[in-house]
């Protein structure tokens, strides 16, 4: 029989004691509360606490439990105390119960006060005294106990009541939490004043009373006054407890965000969502990463705007259109690849891939462009001609390795528009992306030339959760550093916006490799920037897609962008990964590595893929008279009369462009009339480029305008004749522009020089 109660006792106490539903908190990793979710019963209820601050420790002892250190579980004396005053009255008047019989009592919720049930938590405390230290029995009262309305737990209580951290408060709302349990149906802040002011102050005078408070502190407590109603609980991270909800509902998430960073950045999202509101662009999303801890410090899933306008949507993990935020990408994998070297020429002419003509955002072309500049200012036409030169589905092979989890679809899908936003992404994986840029080099440069394995890992806004970087190893991950060093180097020329354009001069200014995107349409606008030490990604637009004008991302993601990076500690650039790299002349002109006939050269680092590319095509040796003016050959000349210079020479339609926007370009001279000419003639279309449809438009009287064809050639000087369909329509002499009005249809543009160079184009006319 003993063995069997014996047995009985053992397992009479369920292993856990409350099974009630908790809300879901996240903390900062300072600990304080960023928001919380209400509990599914619809309960304020914190997950059981870790500590209990010492005030409310003493107040609730003082009040309910002074033997509490004593008693195993259950106090006779109060018992005996308790039965004679109920027997007395006749009725039940007073419990008796210890602090570890109320924690039994609140676990066994909706169980009738009789002397039976009594007898149960009696039996059940002395067997949670055995199982359980004192300490730990006291955070199940603290974190169980009701403190009126749908407030449970101290936690929350004293954020309900106080709007502040249980270990914040003072003797005077420790002891008003004290009281609260006794009768949180009848006396709760807001009702029954009185009777909750008189037991607040009689435990206040018992403190002071038994020397633990002194004088000055219990007159200032009992001057203090009640909460009259409970507060809003903090909603500064709204999104990301969202986002940890679905995945740890019911939890204490500690996170990694920085609430003052976080605080300050809310304030600045909210002053520029007021102004761009006005042009109805209403959601802003932002999110700040430690690019050496891949920590989220700063969380902003959305503006403060309201329902109408998806005031939920978190943003942040969103699929929206690219626009030009991929380009630092590709001109990363052309250098890693070694297609490209960082200043090397590359076209900017009109041109169309099929029914495909790509523009830059200013309509205006440069002939010519430094790699290092077309990424800079961001033009479309080299992006894409560098694209199509690199291999759409070698660039798309480096996204994958990016994970970047919204390219669902194959090259196909894409097509060449990739790199110009036909494809969608998120800001959580562009930032993920930058910042493993950025720590590769940091990486390289620290340990000894060596990557990381797990470079590219996902960022964390768990506390608990750990970086694991992988093992050292001298391969690279994706990009290499030098690779990546010089993407930043370009990125950082980008042009900033008007408030911080004389940045440079600035002792207070930090260097930052950055980017923007504009989507299609005007839909989406991106700002994305990284230091050595912070990324930051600013998404602007409207969570249901509409576009306004000017939605741009230089003039509403950029000011924000750099707005956030104030708040942020000045960063050191980033150390040059000189093992990655090799020096070698360049020429200053072409970018390329130097030929031997380059005439101006300079001595530069670049990535050691680069030794690869060709050296450069754009010189060539020309032979002058005397006067420099005109070329000659040993047909007209003496050859100990020839002058050899080596010239600088870009094929026709991009010296076109070239000559308009570089007054330093100087064209071929021609030859002198008595040589006989033995260099390749080039003629090319300027317009219209490629085969096209053509809509003329008409004028008021209903005619249609001109078409005004153009070409260019390399011997401007030469008389050109134009036909169409093989019907004579004139000729022109160093301008190559030819207005005309062909009939509705398809017609062929034939143009013909005075040496028979012949070169022909098919359009089709719309009216």
């Amino acid at each position: 029989m003993i063995l069997l109660l014996s047995i009985g006792y053992y397992f009479c106490l369920p292993q856990q004691l409350f099974k009630d539903p908790t809300s879901t908190i996240i903390t900062s990793s300072s600990n304080d509360l960023l928001g919380a979710l209400i509990a599914d019963d619809g309960q304020w209820r914190f997950p059981e606490c870790d500590s209990i601050p010492q005030k409310f420790k003493t107040c609730i002892l003082q009040f309910e439990d002074e033997y509490f250190y004593k008693h195993p579980g259950f106090n006779p004396i109060s018992i005996f105390k308790a039965f004679q005053q109920n027997l007395s009255s006749g009725s039940i008047k007073r419990g008796g119960s210890t602090i570890t019989q109320q924690v039994i009592r609140l676990s066994r919720r909706g169980q009738k006060r009789t002397y039976l049930e009594k007898l149960k938590e009696i039996i059940l405390a002395t067997r949670l005294e055995f199982r359980s230290s004192k300490d730990d029995i006291l955070k199940h009262y603290a974190s169980h106990a009701p403190f009126g309305g749908n407030v449970v737990g101290i936690d929350a209580a004293a954020w309900r009541y106080f709007n502040r951290n249980a270990s914040d408060l003072s003797w005077a709302e420790s002891a008003t939490l004290a009281v609260l349990p006794n009768a949180p149906s009848l006396i709760y802040p807001g009702k029954n004043q009185k009777s909750l002011l008189d037991k607040r102050n009689r435990l206040l005078k018992k403190l002071f009373e038994n020397g633990t408070i002194d004088e000055l502190t219990y007159k200032l407590s009992i001057a203090e006054g009640l909460p009259q109603k409970p507060y809003p609980l903090p909603q500064i991270t709204p999104h990301l407890l969202q986002k940890a909800a679905k995945n740890q509902k019911g939890k204490h998430i500690k996170s990694t965000i920085d609430i003052a960073l976080q605080s300050h950045a809310n304030q600045l999202v909210k002053r520029h969502y007021n102004v761009l509101k006005q042009n109805e662009i209403y959601n802003i999303s932002v999110l700040i990463l430690d690019v050496n801890t891949r920590k989220v410090l700063t969380y902003i899933g959305n503006s403060p705007t309201d329902k109408a306008h998806q005031k939920s949507v978190d943003i942040v993990n969103k699929p929206r259109s690219t626009g030009s935020i991929l380009k630092p990408f590709l001109y990363a994998a052309m250098l890693d690849a070694g297609d490209l070297l960082p200043n090397t020429l590359v076209a900017d002419v009109p041109t169309q891939f099929g029914s495909y003509q790509p523009e830059n955002f200013d309509k205006s072309y440069d002939g010519a462009v430094p790699a290092s500049e077309a990424l800079s200012r961001s033009l479309n036409v080299p992006s894409v001609r560098m694209l199509q030169g690199f291999g759409l589905d070698r660039f798309y092979h480096y996204l994958k390795q990016l994970q970047l989890k919204d390219l669902k679809y194959n090259t196909n899908h894409y097509g060449l528009s990739l790199i110009l936003g036909g494809a969608e992404s998120n800001l959580w994986d562009l930032c993920k992306s930058y910042s493993a840029m950025a720590s590769t080099i940091n990486h390289f440069n620290d340990n000894s030339s060596q990557y990381f394995t797990h470079e590219f890992i996902q960022p964390i806004y768990n506390s608990k959760s750990t970086i694991d970087f992988g093992k050292p190893t001298h391969e690279k991950t994706v990009f290499d550093a030098a690779s990546i060093y010089l993407t930043f180097e370009s990125m950082k020329q980008v042009n900033r916006p008007q408030s911080d354009e004389s940045w440079e001069f600035y002792d207070s200014s930090q260097t930052i490799a950055w980017k923007t995107g504009t989507s299609f349409g005007f839909r989406d606008a991106w700002a994305i920037g990284t230091t050595k030490d912070y990324v930051v990604g600013v998404w602007v637009g409207n969570a249901d897609g509409e576009g306004r004008p000017g939605l741009v991302g230089v003039q509403t993601a950029a000011p924000i962008l750099f707005d956030v990076f104030k708040l942020l500690p000045k960063s050191e650039w980033f150390g040059k990964p000189y093992d990655e790299m090799i020096e070698v002349s360049i020429c200053k002109k072409s970018g390329y590595r130097a030929s031997s006939i380059c005439d101006e050269t300079s001595i530069m680092h670049i990535q050691t893929s680069g030794k690869k590319t060709e050296p450069c095509p754009f010189h060539k040796l020309v032979h002058l008279d005397n006067s420099e003016r005109y070329q000659v050959n040993s047909s007209c000349e003496s050859v100990s009369n020839l002058k050899t210079l080596s010239w600088f020479v870009l094929p026709p339609l991009q010296a076109y462009y070239f000559q308009n926007k570089s007054p330093f370009y100087k064209s071929l001279p021609p030859y002198r009339n008595d040589c006989t000419e033995v260099s390749k003639v080039t003629i090319e279309f300027i317009y219209p480029n490629q085969q096209s449809t053509i809509f003329l438009p008409k004028d008021f009287d209903g005619e249609a305008n001109e078409l005004v064809l153009k070409v260019a050639h390399s011997k401007p000087e030469l008389e050109l004749h134009w036909y169409i369909n093989e019907k004579y329509i004139g000729s022109t002499r160093d301008i190559h522009d030819m207005a005309t009005k062909p009939e509705e249809g398809e017609h062929i543009i034939t143009v013909v020089d005075e040496l028979g160079n012949e070169i022909k184009h098919k359009i089709i006319i719309a009216q």
